[in-house]
């Protein structure tokens, strides 16, 4: 494993079991970041993400928490702060979708999808951003998405939690610009994960006739750069919004 200008620094990366935020917790590993997993209830794929982290030679753990609850985050911070003396790192992974036409959406498909996509964030962040205040150095990382910018039939939801995602991160990078933290949201397209694999051909064949490049994303795009903007090389960008989407956002 080589060095890395954040090489010893500590991370919480929220819904790491898998997916993109297994790829990012294991690409911070591989750069000498120390990686809490955050999970919710996948605790057999958070183990593997754990133990493959070990084998890279960093410290892991796997930390329950249902992100959209206020208490569960407290108690993940505080375990991870405990463990690891500080979190220097934070990654707003975790989300979920319930996608329906807006005539047809329940309140329970609205409300879990914000509650998880915006105040998890939301909760998260607040947690962990008085003591990188006071430590001087931090990065914030939210993982988007292209509909948060685009929108997407059947997904108003989603759309409004991942764009509110958007005003949250240019508004903090502006209050903490000086205490030495960046605020940064990657925004990946259709990337190739389990929500994506199990979506009907017909879907996938519709989908793909809005991506210029014509292909599907790998996870590791999308860690790559959530690496690049977690390290010093970025340490001059902040409240950006940056798309990994094969060109969807054009």
């Amino acid at each position: 494993m080589g060095k890395s200008d954040i090489d010893g620094r500590f991370a919480l990366v929220t819904g790491a079991s898998k997916g993109i935020g297994r790829a990012v917790a294991l690409r911070l590993g591989e750069m000498g970041v120390h990686v809490a997993v955050n999970y919710n209830s996948s605790p057999d794929q958070a183990a593997i993400t754990v133990d493959t982290l070990e084998s890279q030679g960093v410290e892991a753990f796997a930390v329950q928490a249902d992100v959209s609850d206020l208490g569960q985050v407290s108690s993940m911070v505080e375990q991870v702060s405990k463990r690891f003396g500080r979190i220097d790192i934070l990654v707003n992974n975790a989300g979920i979708i319930s996608d329906s036409l807006l005539v047809r959406m329940s309140d329970e498909a609205w409300d879990s999808v914000i509650a998880t996509n915006l105040n998890g964030m939301f909760y998260c962040t607040r947690a962990v951003v008085r003591q990188m205040i006071r430590r001087r150095w931090g990065r914030i990382i939210n993982i988007g998405s292209v509909v948060g910018i685009r929108g997407n039939i059947g997904q108003v939801n989603y759309s409004a939690s991942k764009a509110g995602m958007i005003g949250f991160t240019k508004a903090l990078a502006k209050e903490v610009a000086t205490r030495g933290i960046t605020v940064n949201t990657v925004t990946p397209g259709y990337i190739s994960t389990d929500t994506v694999d199990v979506l009907p051909q017909k879907t996938k064949d519709t989908i793909m006739t809005w991506i210029p490049q014509g292909h599907f994303g790998e996870v590791d795009d999308v860690a790559h750069l959530v690496a690049f903007i977690a390290s010093q090389k970025a340490k001059y960008m902040t409240g950006q919004i940056v798309s990994v989407d094969g060109g969807m956002a054009i």
